[in-house]
């Protein structure tokens, strides 16, 4: 199993791409399914989650086709769905696989997904999805670990008013692909307005759908009886553009961040501002941040977008252990997601949890541990702490980081860090 070697103490100096969102191009993968035609993407990241994606996809009898030029292209085309099933066997790793339960559905007239997996972050329930669905005119049904949904009847998914009691991004994403081929309109309350959404629905216009409202909470789609294929360009990955921000903050070094959306990190800049970073837009497309040689205390809390992103918040937590004062880090999005907090605790930091919030206590001096990542966004906020920590940090687990962030060692490797993937 792969772990990360990182040895602390160097600021980071230069220039970092940033590539296309994780989860902008999972769903733009699961539209595929609506149109037997070609659907082509560019900027798609090369990281786990996107083949398992791809695997899922091929399991459907689509073709998926990956160029070698452009390196970031990918074609996608499923002339037939064989069987509408998404097995356990590929999705047990990976949560966005409940993804392709509305295209299913939308096209086909049934699906059976296997209950996904994922990280280990607290609760994540699917039923946000199933409720809409059956909102929607879909019968529901789960059994041996798998979610069976169908039209009555067959044919197409009726149109309706759906209403989500709680702002959900992935269940936004699947009533959106679902409600495109139903009959009539669909009315999208309470929706989610993430820029993934906004990309999606830019997708599935250019596929033929008709959609107002995408990245308001109301979205309204007209059905179509078909759609048809079309060529897209993901949008950049908010997410690791914010954690190669803090990556030039926490070590008071100097990076050009190269093809984000500055407003897509409003909420992040913002924060990273208070505790004392300077960031600059250089162009429409490039951040520059200087850290700074005294960080102060900053309170966060998650929300929805456009507020601070959950995804940000281990990240940020790694940042304020440096931060001179007491920092409050409320996570209102998930229950679970302070399993970083520990692991940071054996490098030195100075972390109490009380439930919901974490009080993180600094300026501290981190050192070089051995320590595991839990999940994702957790394992990056490590691989930050292990940037600014004296002497060497051995990270295990770090397949948890390959899911989301295209060759991080390689990027941080460009600006200096010391860091290196070990068996």
């Amino acid at each position: 199993m792969d772990k990360l070697l990182i040895e602390g103490g160097r600021p980071l100096e230069g220039s970092v791409r940033i590539s296309g969102a994780k989860n902008a191009a999972l769903p733009a993968m699961a539209a595929a399914l609506l149109t037997c035609e070609r659907v082509e993407l560019d900027n798609i990241p090369r990281v786990r989650d996107i083949i398992t994606m791809g695997r899922l996809l091929a399991y459907m009898t689509a073709t998926v086709e990956t160029p070698e030029l452009p390196p970031t292209a990918m074609i996608i085309q499923a002339k037939t769905v064989n069987g509408a099933e998404a097995p356990y066997e590929l999705v047990r790793t990976m949560r966005a696989s409940i993804l392709t339960l509305g295209p299913l559905v939308a096209r086909n007239g049934s699906a059976r997904v296997s209950l996904p997996g994922g990280c280990s972050i607290g609760a994540r329930p699917v039923d946000l999805h199933l409720k809409a669905l059956e909102q929607m005119g879909a019968e529901i049904g789960t059994s041996h670990g798998y979610v069976e949904a169908r039209v009555p009847g067959g044919g197409r998914l009726p149109g309706g008013n759906v209403h989500f009691d709680k702002i959900t991004v992935t269940g936004t994403e699947n009533i959106l692909m679902a409600a495109v081929l139903a009959k009539g309109e669909t009315k999208i309350e309470n929706a989610a307005r993430e820029p993934e959404i906004t990309d999606l629905a830019e997708l599935l216009i250019k596929m033929g759908a008709e959609i107002e409202g995408a990245g308001t909470s109301t979205i309204r789609v007209q059905g179509k009886e078909k759609l048809h294929g079309a060529r897209h360009t993901i949008i950049a990955d908010r997410i690791e553009a914010g954690t190669f921000l803090v990556a030039g903050a926490i070590t008071n070094g100097s990076l050009e961040i190269i093809g984000c959306v500055p407003e897509h990190l409003a909420s992040v800049i913002a924060k990273l501002r208070e505790t004392g970073v300077e960031i600059r837009e250089t162009a429409p497309d490039t951040l520059v941040v200087r850290g700074a040689k005294k960080l102060g205390a900053a309170d966060v809390i998650t929300e929805e977008y456009p507020g601070f992103a959950t995804d940000m918040q281990a990240q940020f937590m790694a940042l304020v252990t440096q931060a001179q004062g007491t920092s409050v880090i409320t996570e209102r999005i998930f229950e679970n997601r302070f399993l970083h907090a520990s692991e940071m605790m054996r490098m030195g930091a100075n972390i109490s949890i009380e439930g919901r919030r974490a009080v993180v206590h600094g300026p501290t001096t981190l050192s070089g541990s051995g320590v595991i990542a839990s999940d994702l966004r957790a394992s990056a906020s490590l691989v930050l702490a292990a940037l600014v920590a004296q002497g060497e940090t051995l990270i295990d687990r770090v397949y948890h980081i390959d899911r989301g962030y295209e060759r991080i060692e390689e990027k941080l490797s460009s600006v200096g860090a010391r860091i290196r993937r070990v068996s």
